[in-house]
C-alpha cells in the first residue's frame, strides 16, 4: 500500500504564508502582482479589494491600487471587476477574467433564473416584460457610455419599481428593481462596474458596456480555475475546491483530476498539491498581517482549523458566514481590529502571541495607519469583535 506524502498543518501555514505574501519579504509591487498570486479579491466590500492589496505591497496606495483599476498608462485594464464564483463579486486578472467567467457560467443562469423569480413574485413581471427592461437598459447604458444605477433608472422608469425581499422576515427589506437586473447583466459580463461615483470606499459604482470576454469550453475552464486555485491555495481538499468555485461535486472532482494534483495527507484527510509543489517550502521571517473583512485567505478554504482556532469564529463571523476584519501571525489567525470613527485602530488578541509578536502587530498598525491617510472604513459585514472594537 503506497503512503501518502504527509503536509502538517504547520507546514500548510508555512506555505499560506509565502504564497499569499503575508511577510514584508515576498510582498509585491503592485496591486495586479497581488491579485495574481491569491487568484482574485474579493470584492463585495470594494474597501477589501484595496485592503487586500495593500496588505501584501511594499508601499501600497490608494491611487497606485486605483490606477491598477482603472487608469493603466495604455488603457486596458489589468484588473476585472465580475461577478463570479458563487456569484460573488472578485476582482481577476484581466488574462484569467474569460477563464473564470467560463468557469462559472453555470451560477450566472441560475442568477437570471432567481432574479426573473423575484420580480415576477415581487412587481408581476414575466419574462417579455423582462427582456424588454434589460434591453432597454443596456441601450440606455451604451448611449451614456457610463451611468450610475440611479442615472439608468431614470432613463428606464420600470429600474425604479421597488421588490420587497425576505417578506415578513426580521430582515424584511425594500430594493429597487435596478438590482437584480443589473445584477444578472453583470454576472453574463454585459456590463461591468467601473469607478465607483465616491472613494475608494465608495459602494455606488458606475456600470460601463463590458468588453467582449471569449467563451471557453466548460471542462477547459474549470481545469484551468481550479489549477490556478490549487496553485495559490493548495493543498486543498476536494471540499475547499468545490465551496471557493461554487460548482457541485462532478464537476469539483472532474477539474480537480484535470489539472494532475497529487493527494497528499492532511491531518483531517486527503488534500491536493501540483506535482511542482510536492517539495516542502522553508519557513519565512517570523511576520504578522492584518487583513481585511472578506480578505480571500481568510475565506480561501472550507476547512479552516489549522489556521484558525473553531472556538474564535464566533467572534469573527458574521451570521452568514462573512468574516471580519483579523490579525495573523505566522500564518495563524489570532485576533481581529477595527477602525474607530475617529480614525485609530483598534486590536484584541484571541490568544497570547508573545512580546516578539505583538511589537510586529504594532508595525502593521502603523503601515495601515498611513496608508488609510485619514480615510474612514467600516466593513460592510459587521461581525461581533469588529463592533466591538469600532466603538472602544
Amino acid at each position: 500500500m503506497t503512503t501518502l506524502p504527509s503536509i502538517t498543518p504547520g507546514q500548510r501555514r508555512d506555505r499560506l504564508v509565502r504564497r499569499h505574501l503575508l511577510a514584508p519579504s515576498v510582498r509585491e509591487k503592485t496591486a495586479e502582482a497581488v491579485t495574481e498570486a491569491l487568484v482574485g479579491l474579493h470584492a463585495t466590500d470594494p474597501a477589501t479589494v484595496f485592503l487586500a492589496a495593500a496588505a501584501r505591497m511594499r508601499r501600497p496606495t490608494a491611487a497606485a491600487i486605483e490606477r491598477s483599476l482603472y487608469a493603466t498608462p495604455t488603457g486596458v485594464p489589468v484588473l476585472e471587476r465580475i461577478r463570479c464564483m458563487r456569484r460573488t463579486m472578485f476582482v481577476v486578472p484581466a488574462q484569467l477574467a474569460p477563464t473564470v467567467q467560463s468557469a462559472t457560467v453555470r451560477d450566472a443562469t441560475r442568477h437570471r433564473t432567481d432574479a426573473m423569480a423575484k420580480l415576477r413574485d415581487g412587481v408581476g413581471w414575466d419574462e417579455p416584460r423582462y427582456t424588454a427592461v434589460e434591453q432597454a437598459t443596456v441601450a440606455a447604458l451604451t448611449a451614456r457610455g457610463e451611468a450610475t444605477a440611479a442615472q439608468l433608472a431614470a432613463d428606464v422608469p420600470d429600474l425604479r419599481e421597488q421588490i420587497v425581499t425576505f417578506p415578513g422576515k426580521p430582515y424584511e427589506s425594500r430594493q429597487r428593481a435596478s438590482t437584480p437586473v443589473l445584477g444578472v447583466l453583470a454576472a453574463e459580463g454585459r456590463i461591468r462596474r467601473s469607478r465607483p461615483a465616491g472613494s475608494w470606499t465608495s459602494a455606488q459604482f458606475r456600470w460601463a458596456p463590458a468588453r467582449p470576454l471569449s467563451h471557453l469550453p466548460d471542462a477547459e475552464a474549470k481545469a484551468t480555475l481550479a489549477r490556478h486555485y490549487v496553485k495559490a491555495f493548495g493543498p486543498v481538499t476536494a471540499d475547499d475546491v468545490k465551496w471557493w468555485t461554487g460548482w457541485n461535486l462532478t464537476d469539483t472532482r472532474k477539474a480537480l483530476a484535470a489539472t494532475g494534483a497529487q493527494a497528499v495527507e492532511l491531518h483531517h484527510g486527503t488534500g491536493y498539491l501540483l506535482p511542482e509543489d510536492l517539495d516542502a517550502e522553508p519557513p519565512l521571517e517570523p511576520a504578522a498581517a492584518l487583513l481585511p473583512g472578506l480578505d480571500p485567505t481568510a475565506m480561501g478554504w472550507r476547512h479552516r482549523d489549522w489556521y484558525l482556532d473553531p472556538a474564535h469564529a464566533k467572534a469573527l463571523f458574521d451570521r452568514n458566514g462573512n468574516i471580519g476584519p483579523t490579525t495573523w501571525w505566522n500564518g495563524r489567525i489570532v485576533g481581529a481590529w477595527a477602525q474607530h470613527p475617529d480614525g485609530h485602530i483598534n486590536h484584541h488578541f484571541l490568544t497570547d502571541i508573545g512580546r516578539e509578536a505583538r511589537a510586529a502587530v504594532d508595525t502593521e498598525i502603523e503601515r495601515l495607519t498611513a496608508f488609510f491617510d485619514g480615510t474612514r472604513v467600516t466593513p460592510c459585514y459587521r461581525t461581533p469583535l469588529e463592533r466591538r472594537l469600532a466603538t472602544r
